[in-house]
């Protein structure tokens, strides 16, 4: 039996859908030719490394926590692979993996001592930002071919990031939304005392999420990489704002496990070319960063606005 939506939360959930069409539509309405196969794939040239992003973002809100390191993070498994993935791929998939399991052991510890994941995940970006400055002081390193060439690939029709967009929102949705494992870990945001009542394990819970989380962040890097063919220690550092922003402007809340993958990519792609839309305004860039802020801010007033008289 399907469940019916509220005004209010049938708002909420469109939400994203339109506030991606209020920052497309002025854009094309400026320059048309971003409505080409060509104008729309460098539109959203960035967006698959963001949209990676704000899902690990979103597996560590689904628990209620919050991740303050992903752009951090992000950052050093670009310096590591633009370092040691060309010659030394054993090096860098073994260092891509202890990551992952400094991660998972991360949020056991924030679920067995009952820390503040803020408080861990900030000390944890100082962590993941002084490896990165250690392993490339500087900018520069090589990505593999074969990553350059998946990360430009053409697909006929339809601009290829809107083909990976579309297949990881996809894939996503499935996995958290509509699976049965998907089910029971956004329970353990949702539901905590059902999940233990049920033989459930909130540790296994939190480090099987801060696991997920750290393998989207490195398929974030790797697409990054792909894309700009080499890296630096901060390279992705502005991801973990927008990361967050992305998945509560997509339709997730902060506590109760309640969170919409497909809504959080359309939100990172939104907050993507949002630095577009001011660009083609020949707004100056140090004004830019305050802009979005804004509209982010007015996006998301409006979210509980509606939210309220859906009540």
């Amino acid at each position: 039996m399907m469940m019916r939506l509220s005004r209010g939360e049938l708002q909420t959930t469109l939400l994203p859908v339109f506030s991606l069409a209020a920052v497309l539509l002025p854009i094309f309405w400026i320059n048309p030719n971003t409505l080409s196969y060509f104008g729309l794939g460098l539109l959203l040239n960035l967006a698959v490394p963001m949209i990676l992003a704000t899902l690990a973002q979103l597996c560590v809100i689904t628990v209620n926590d919050l991740d303050l390191s992903i752009g951090a993070f992000v950052s050093l498994i670009a310096c590591i692979a633009v370092s040691w993935l060309p010659e030394q791929p054993l090096l860098a998939i073994a260092a891509m993996a202890g990551c992952v399991l400094i991660y998972a052991a991360i949020g056991v510890l924030i679920e067995m001592f009952s820390l503040p994941s803020i408080v861990v995940t900030l000390g944890l970006s100082f962590v993941w930002s002084g490896w990165a400055l250690i392993l490339m002081p500087t900018p520069g390193g090589t990505t593999p071919q074969w990553l350059q060439d998946a990360m430009n690939a053409a697909v006929p029709l339809i601009p290829t990031p809107i083909v990976y967009s579309a297949v990881i929102a996809l894939v996503a949705h499935w996995y958290l939304m509509r699976s049965s494992r998907g089910v029971r870990l956004r329970g353990a945001g949702g539901n905590p005392k059902a999940v233990l009542r049920s033989g459930g394990s909130m540790l296994r819970a939190k480090a099987a999420m801060y696991a997920l989380a750290a393998l989207l962040g490195i398929l974030s890097a790797l697409t990054l990489v792909g894309l700009t063919t080499s890296a630096d220690a901060n390279i992705a550092q502005r991801y973990t704002l927008v990361s967050i922003a992305a998945v509560i402007l997509g339709g997730g809340n902060f506590v109760g496990g309640k969170v919409s993958p497909v809504g959080a990519v359309l939100g990172a792609i939104t907050l993507g070319i949002a630095a577009s839309f001011l660009s083609f305004l020949s707004i100056q860039p140090k004004w830019q960063i305050g802009l979005q802020g804004a509209i982010l801010i007015i996006v998301l007033s409006l979210r509980a606005l509606l939210a309220r008289k859906g009540a």
